[in-house]
Parts: structure tokens; sequence; C-alpha cells
């Protein structure tokens, strides 16, 4: 099924409604997996035509997809990733971890955007910044589409690149999603130190269901002001 291309309408829209001069396209990934860490990018693209093909990651093949992260990597005008690890996630919860990651990549950006384009439709980012939330944002809008796909490859990246320790889960082909290889050797062996131990899928393993997390808010409120931990970005 082929799908309308991206375009620049909500940027510039929001130029116009807003005097932004500087928008940024930010999208995650990793938010439905059971390890690893949840990743943002933040894109700028200013207002150029962007490589052939660019869309939701999603919608991509996955040797597609590098090619095209590759090409979008030297077309944007800047971008950058955040991350919030395992233990963030156990800590603060999603919504919080993804804010912490969203702040990370924008804060680490060359350049301070005027306004964000986020993907979805909960404003997960907050003050004090200017957000203006697109459903289906990685699909319509240039930036976020650019950001879906730089993130979702330098994600799946890293994932792979974890010790061989753990190549029976398969984390290179499955990313930390929970495929029936990585369900099935969860279950044989327990969770590594890279898996989210808050989650209910400890539930459903007797054997490793004592080690299961719960948020405890003071020690959320000292992570989300501090550093990451676990995965050395």
């Amino acid at each position: 099924m082929p799908y309308e291309p991206p375009t620049h309408r909500v940027e510039r829209s929001i130029r116009a409604t807003t005097g932004a001069r500087i928008v940024a396209g930010v999208d995650e990934v990793g938010r439905g997996a059971w390890a690893g860490p949840v990743t943002v990018c933040a894109a700028i693209t200013g207002l150029r035509r962007p490589p052939a093909g660019l869309t939701d990651s999603k919608l991509i093949s996955p040797r597609r997809r590098e090619e095209l992260a590759a090409e979008l990597e030297k077309w944007v005008t800047a971008y950058a990733l955040g991350h919030a690890t395992p233990e963030e996630i156990d800590a603060l919860g999603m919504t919080a971890a993804l804010r912490l990651a969203a702040r990370r990549a924008l804060e680490a950006l060359p350049v301070r955007p005027d306004a964000v384009i986020l993907d979805g439709k909960h404003d997960y980012l907050g003050d004090p910044w200017r957000v203006r939330t697109v459903i289906k944002g990685d699909q319509s809008c240039i930036a976020v589409a650019a950001a879906s796909v730089i993130a979702k490859v330098r994600r799946d990246a890293m994932m792979a690149e974890l010790p061989g320790e753990y190549a029976d889960f398969a984390f290179a082909a499955n990313a930390g999603y929970p495929s029936p290889v990585h369900q099935a050797v969860l279950a044989e062996r327990g969770p590594t130190p890279y898996h989210r131990l808050s989650w209910a899928y400890l539930d459903a393993l007797p054997r490793w269901r004592h080690l299961k997390k719960t948020r405890i808010p003071t020690a959320a409120s000292e992570l989300e002001s501090g550093g990451q931990l676990g995965f050395d970005f």
C-alpha cells in the first residue's frame, strides 16, 4: 500500500502562527520493548526536500532503513539522541522516562529549537518546550520521520552490540522486543542486566517473579534529576 510522503506542512504552520524559526521533530523508539533503553531522536531539517523514500521507520525495510539513516544523518541540519536506561524506566515509569530521554536529545542539539513537533497525541515533554503533537507525525512530518528513522537504526545497533554472553536472546534481531526466541530464552535464563524489571512480563515467569521491581517515588525523583545508568551511551 503506497503512503503519502511526509511534508513540511506542520512546520510551516508553526512558523507562521508562532514566529518560531527553528523547529525540531521528535520521535521515540523502544517504548514497547522488554529490554534496552527507550531512545529519542530530535532532528532539525529546515524546509529542504528530504531523501527519497522518507517515511515512518516502521514502514521501511531494515536494509533500506539503514541506508536512509546514513543519508539523513548527513542531510539534516542537526540531530541528537537521548536515552533512558532500563533502570530509569523502572524507577520513573515510561512517561517520565520518555520525558527524560527527549530532554536529553533536545538539550544535546547544537541549537535550541523554538518549537517541537512531537509524534503522537500526548505531550510527554511539557514545559519549557513549546510542543505541537501530531498523530502519525512520523508519516506526515518530514522532521519527525527523519527522527524516527535515525532513532530506530541507532537503537537497533546498540542492541546488536550487547555482550556476546546474551547472544541467545537474539537482541540483534528483536532489539529487545518480545519475539518468540526472546521469550523462550527469558523463561529459561531469566532477565539480563538490560531488561526492564518493573514490567508485567515477569508476572508470567514464576522462576523469576521475585526479581520484579516496584517504583519508589523518591528514587524516581533522584533519577530524573541525575545522570544515566546502566548503558554506556
